[in-house]
């Protein structure tokens, strides 16, 4: 006498499925939903006061390390102290509404809560000052180059609120390790987002050869300690 019907037969199999989909629900959410927004392309915080980098930048054309002092000396770039805002707009719209904040911080000595926008895993170490230090071009040019700003944070001074331009991830680092020519400009143009290539640069980098004779100047690692120590 049969006791359980035929169908139970493909129980196995359905449980099978389901936990596989299950599974797999559950580390896509987890991912989506748990992740770091500020890990993702496109990710632009609101910030307390309306800061326009396409406006400072971009229109006065203030340096990048006006504001991140520490850029070229520590591995973080530091986001500018209330002290330095005010530098300039203790005169320059030193009644706006919008800087209502600003001025709090300042009477106060409480700092501005700025979000942060681009922030790389704990697990992960990044060294600012490494990356802007000059080491010699090799074929590409004569003098020292280094990383820009523009490569890793893209055109901030055409954005009016800055976000996420590129993916940070391990793997677009490690491009950029194994070959780092395409990233270079000269030390001189480190912070300037309107520098292009020369022809002359250009026909280098298609040089097989030379690249990888300007990686050797460089020698950026590739191996796991690099980065996690």
């Amino acid at each position: 006498m049969q006791i359980f019907p035929r169908e139970l037969n493909y129980l196995k199999h359905v449980l099978g499925a389901a936990g596989t989909l299950g599974g797999l629900g559950l580390v896509l959410g987890v991912w989506f939903y748990a992740s770091p927004k500020n890990l993702y392309i496109g990710y632009q915080p609101t910030q307390p006061i309306p800061y326009s980098h396409r406006l400072h930048a971009g229109e006065l054309g203030i340096d990048c390390r006006y504001c991140h002092a520490n850029v070229e000396r520590t591995f973080e770039a530091m986001v500018p102290p209330t002290q330095t805002c005010m530098g300039c707009h203790r005169l320059v719209k030193a009644d706006s509404p919008a800087l209502a904040p600003l001025r709090e911080s300042w009477d106060s000595g409480d700092p501005v809560e700025w979000v942060r926008v681009h922030r790389l895993p704990d697990h992960a170490y990044f060294d600012h000052s490494t990356h802007l230090a000059g080491e010699p071009c090799g074929p590409l040019a004569e003098g020292e180059c280094a990383i820009g700003c523009r490569s890793c944070h893209d055109r901030v001074d055409q954005m009016l609120e800055v976000r996420i331009a590129t993916p940070m991830s391990m793997g677009w680092c490690l491009t950029c390790h194994r070959d780092p020519a395409p990233s270079l400009r000269p030390v001189a143009a480190i912070t300037d987002m309107n520098w292009e290539p020369s022809e002359d640069w250009l026909a280098t980098l298609e040089d097989p050869d030379a690249r990888a004779e300007v990686t050797s100047h460089f020698q950026p690692p590739t191996h796991c300690s690099g980065c996690h120590r």
